[in-house]
């Protein structure tokens, strides 16, 4: 840990001549080692509420997109009860995160041509290579986590205006639902009863219930980019930042959720905007949501690089200078790899589930309950290492479960 917050510090540059006598105190609060280093800096840091939007943005990606697959699954009672627990685990494991950052001296800031471009525009793989060249990388090379607090604030209200239109589209789609040819051609319908909301419900497809959601909390791995240019960083500060982002993305996603399985009940897809491409193909305010889920999608790539670039930095390049031309390559490897996913992967479900199962719960909870266990200087016995231990726990049994129950399904398909 101590070797991240150096490394930071010796990459960035970030450390000038002298810091505001509040922040000084404030760091002192944190950890004496870094009381003397903190000195030195001039940067103001980032504001709460810039530092807030960074981390909804880190929280809300792609994974808005599953959870009215996954409530049609669970039923209501059933989702909102597994989505607030994964919810308080995860702003738990963050206070865990938050815990061993001041024990280990961490915190502080720091087709022919013709046709071809005739249509180029409606082609989702190009747009999207056009886009990560001309907006995700561009961003993705910033040197600072707070530069992004701007397109992080714009990417919260896309999220927002997606929320507002599944609402507001909830009445423009009749249910039951229209047949198309193909319904029409094996006289299958969408029975009365098929239009009843369930509380609770069960089955097969449940198993991507608790990957989806832990897909979607994930944001564990910027908590500390974040926390490093928080203005006036404290454990209590950080707290309140993860709290808010935490709740406010918690109420968009269970709203955005609620109304996309009101709408389509049972025939929810695996991507909610499917549905909406399929029996309103020529709404306007359809494709501009599309757009905005589009631009808010990519604008959380950014962050993703910032802790991804940081890891490789750490393991191969830690005792050498900070290089742009380093810095950029690493970054474009990194674009690629996102692009490749992007355009290769053919269901969205697999994605949220094989990587909410696996690679979400060992960082929502396996991890940081296996961190503090270690490094906490407390009893067994305290509150904190049970808590820490109960996480743990969990977290096994959950992704275990859950990966099994999916790799199951795949089988049987």
């Amino acid at each position: 840990m101590e070797a991240f917050w150096g490394s930071i510090n010796a990459e960035q540059g970030w450390l000038v001549s002298s810091q505001p006598s509040e922040e000084v105190a404030a760091a002192e609060e944190l950890s004496p080692l870094l009381s003397n280093e903190l000195q030195r800096q001039v940067s103001p840091g980032v504001s709460f509420g810039f530092s807030v939007f960074n981390l909804m943005n880190a929280i809300m990606g792609s994974g808005i997109l599953g959870l009215a697959y996954v409530m049609a699954n669970t039923g209501i009672l059933g989702f909102s009860l597994l989505l607030l627990m994964v919810a308080l685990l995860g702003s738990y494991s963050v206070h865990l995160l938050l815990s061993m950052c001041i024990q280990t001296g961490g915190g502080g800031r720091h087709h022919n041509n013709s046709e071809y471009w005739r249509s180029w525009y409606l082609d989702g793989q190009t747009l999207l290579i056009i886009i990560c060249v001309g907006i995700v990388f561009p961003l993705a090379l910033l040197p600072k986590i707070g530069f992004l607090g701007y397109t992080s604030s714009l990417s919260f209200f896309f999220m927002v205006f997606f929320a507002l239109v599944i609402i507001i589209k909830k009445w423009a789609i009749p249910c039951p639902l229209t047949l198309n040819h193909t319904e029409e051609f094996f006289q299958i319908s969408n029975a009365t009863d098929d239009c009843k909301p369930k509380l609770f419900h069960f089955s097969k497809e449940s198993a991507y219930a608790i990957p989806t959601m832990a897909f979607s909390f994930l944001c564990h791995t910027s908590i500390l980019p974040i926390y490093c240019e928080l203005q006036s960083p404290s454990k209590k500060r950080m707290q309140n930042v993860t709290n808010t982002a935490i709740a406010l993305s918690f109420l968009i996603y269970f709203i955005s959720a609620l109304f996309g399985y009101l709408t389509f009940y049972d025939k929810v897809e695996s991507e909610l905007l499917q549905g909406y491409s399929k029996y309103l193909p020529h709404d306007v305010i359809v494709m501009t949501v599309k757009l905005c889920i589009l631009f808010a999608v990519l604008l959380t790539v950014p962050l993703i690089h910032f802790p991804a670039r940081k890891a490789l930095m750490m393991m191969f390049f830690s005792n050498f200078p900070f290089s742009w031309i380093r810095h950029s390559l690493i970054t474009l490897v990194l674009n690629i790899i996102i692009l490749l996913l992007a355009i290769y992967v053919p269901d969205i479900r697999n994605v949220f589930g094989v990587v909410g199962a696996s690679t979400s719960t060992c960082l929502i909870f396996v991890f940081p309950g296996l961190f503090y266990l270690k490094l906490s200087r407390e009893d067994f016995l305290s509150w904190k290492k049970l808590g820490a231990f109960v996480l743990l726990i969990s977290g096994i049994l959950l992704g275990n479960f859950s990966l099994a129950l999916i790799v199951f399904d795949w089988i049987n398909k």
